[in-house]
């Protein structure tokens, strides 16, 4: 689909901004990795339902702001400090309040939420239970262990570091600290490359795939999938995404689909 040489395609990728939790670089040279469900469908919907908002690890606030009209009280957390200033840059201006927070803590009191969303962020179970009020909703859609393995393989590269879990893993961690799973599902959808830039650009953007990753140390592997895409015409990986809802009980009482 690029029709460029190996180098030029490379530096590139390397030479595009990373801010955020943006993939618009991406446009027209990725296609893919969504799963049958619709994350933004659901947040909707839930966020009909209630008056405070919480977005866990919220990135440069592109998503949440997405979702705009949002509840009268609504928060976002983010603990990569260099997406702080461009989430609160977005997010600000629709009157979210974007706080600092790191290793999965949420710095909002006890009980004063009534809707979590956590999209591909870090999933602390008891901290989330305790800022949740009884009754309150988790929306979360997590990006699991086995999330673009083949990059990995096909690179030469350790399997990435253990993060995501799965569906099952997760929910395991939810219902433990005392949750209720209303809706759980799990694929593993394809992701296309139609460029080694592409490749290079996903890399850095999603930098736990292959921690040591830069073009220089895997220069060989690299080549050989440029010429794979030149000859195919495109990559296939596959992504793995699990989604599940979740309700912490109201007093021992379940809480209904129409709360709110």
């Amino acid at each position: 689909m690029i029709a460029a040489g190996y180098d030029e395609l490379v530096a590139a990728a390397v030479a595009a901004p990373v801010e955020g939790w943006d993939f618009s670089w991406l446009a027209g040279r990725t296609e893919g990795s969504n799963p049958s469900w619709s994350y933004r469908d659901l947040a909707r919907a839930y966020i009909a339902r209630t008056d405070e908002l919480l977005d866990v690890d919220t990135g440069g606030g592109e998503l949440l702001a997405s979702l705009a009209p949002l509840p009268q009280y609504t928060w976002a957390t983010e603990g990569w400090p260099p997406n702080i200033p461009v989430a609160r840059r977005r997010l600000e201006p629709l009157g979210v309040t974007v706080l600092p927070a790191e290793a999965g803590t949420l710095p909002l009191p006890d009980e004063s939420v009534g809707l979590i969303l956590n999209r591909h962020g870090r999933l602390v179970a008891p901290e989330i239970r305790r800022v949740l009020r009884p009754g309150g909703v988790l929306l979360t859609q997590g990006v699991g262990s086995e999330d673009c393995a083949d990059l990995n393989e096909l690179l030469g590269a350790p399997p990435a570091p253990a993060r995501g879990g799965t569906a099952h893993t997760a929910g395991e961690m939810l219902s433990a600290a005392g949750f209720h799973l209303t809706d759980i599902r799990e694929e593993h959808p394809v992701l296309t490359f139609y460029d080694v830039g592409a490749v290079v650009y996903h890399l850095r953007l999603v930098a736990w795939q292959i921690p040591d990753f830069n073009p220089e140390r895997y220069d060989v592997p690299l080549r050989r999938l440029h010429q794979r895409i030149g000859a195919e015409g495109a990559l296939d990986v596959h992504a793995h995404r699990f989604l599940i809802i979740a309700e912490r009980p109201r007093h021992g009482n379940e809480m209904s689909p129409d709360h709110h």
